[in-house]
């Protein structure tokens, strides 16, 4: 057999874990992280969320303690998304472009206790609309694109007054990554970044996070379908990602992420600036639902998932389990 079989034997290179760890094409560190957070309003609050087991909401003094413990251990940003009064909320969402709302008092609180972590922040209209949509809709239910544009631009100078280091717009409206760089640069904010949300999806595993924002029981039975991606299509993912690089995006999200991992492998490959791969709450819940209920180990499975972004071609992951992932990387 010694005679006759292959030279080559691939096994010899996975015999120890020291000659794994040397041959690895892909490394995780706590620097590919980014941590998601749910801000809300009141002091030393905390509030689970059943949907989403083992992550919480935080008032901003909470949120404060996670951005030092993300920090210390080597996460390098955050991003925050905001759970607003039901009584703030009304049709054109007009409390996102308040400078004194909540999400621009926690990023310039944060900036202020833990200046050397990146704060990141949602643009869109969703948790601010009494129907849950990211725009303005119009008479016959309809999202109107450049209408809310026009608020997104002041939602975002709003945030980067406050000194949010990252604008992140996840609403899909057609064309406003250029409008808002402009409106950025015209304000003097030249050195603030855009990671857009160039390929979002109208998905099903956004439903734990419409629960933690409250935007679920507004939404009702509607959908996005009308602005967000449809799930059958890949090359238009690589249109949207273009036409956004070519506004002035620095950084580009996918989402969800491991269902759609094909997409992140294609821009990747086709785009060279930094891919970032959102691991959404849909995907981060059943890790947890399966582990609890003795499917398998949750830390290795979490890990391995990290992983797949990684081997894909991510630069980055946003998961809400990245305090954890950062915690647990010695052990693997």
């Amino acid at each position: 057999m010694t005679n006759t079989f292959p030279k080559t034997r691939l096994r010899r290179n996975r015999k120890s874990p020291w000659i794994r760890d040397l041959v690895a094409q892909n490394s995780l560190l706590p620097q590919d992280l980014i941590l998601p957070l749910f801000v809300i309003e009141g002091k030393n609050k905390e509030e689970k969320i059943s949907h989403l087991p083992d992550v919480s909401r935080f008032s901003i003094d909470g949120i404060i303690k996670k951005a030092k413990e993300a920090r210390a251990l080597g996460i390098p940003a955050l991003m925050l998304f905001p759970v607003i009064d039901q009584k703030l909320k009304n049709a054109d969402g007009k409390e996102a472009k308040n400078r004194k709302n909540l999400i621009c008092r926690a990023i310039a609180e944060i900036k202020n206790a833990v200046p050397e972590i990146g704060v990141i922040a949602d643009v869109a209209l969703d948790p601010y609309t009494s129907h849950g949509h990211d725009g303005i809709v119009d008479a016959a239910g309809y999202v109107e694109n450049d209408a809310t544009i026009e608020i997104l631009c002041e939602q975002a100078l709003a945030q980067a007054e406050a000194g949010c280091d990252v604008i992140a717009p996840s609403d899909m409206m057609d064309g406003r990554i250029g409008v808002i760089r402009d409106a950025l640069d015209d304000s003097g904010f030249v050195n603030t970044a855009i990671m857009s949300y160039a390929v979002k999806y109208a998905s099903s595993f956004y439903g734990p996070f419409r629960h933690a924002v409250g935007s679920a029981n507004n939404l009702k039975k509607s959908d996005k379908k009308t602005y967000q991606m449809d799930f059958r299509n890949s090359a238009e993912a690589m249109r949207e990602i273009e036409l956004d690089v070519l506004e002035g995006a620095d950084m580009i999200i996918v989402k969800p992420g491991m269902p759609y991992l094909d997409i992140v492998s294609q821009a990747s490959q086709n785009f060279k600036l930094p891919i970032i791969s959102y691991q959404v709450s849909g995907e981060y819940a059943m890790l947890k639902f399966a582990a609890e209920h003795g499917a398998f180990d949750f830390d290795a499975a979490f890990y391995e998932s990290l992983m797949s972004f990684k081997r894909a071609g991510a630069s980055a992951i946003i998961s809400y389990g990245a305090i954890a992932a950062a915690k647990k990387m010695a052990d693997f």
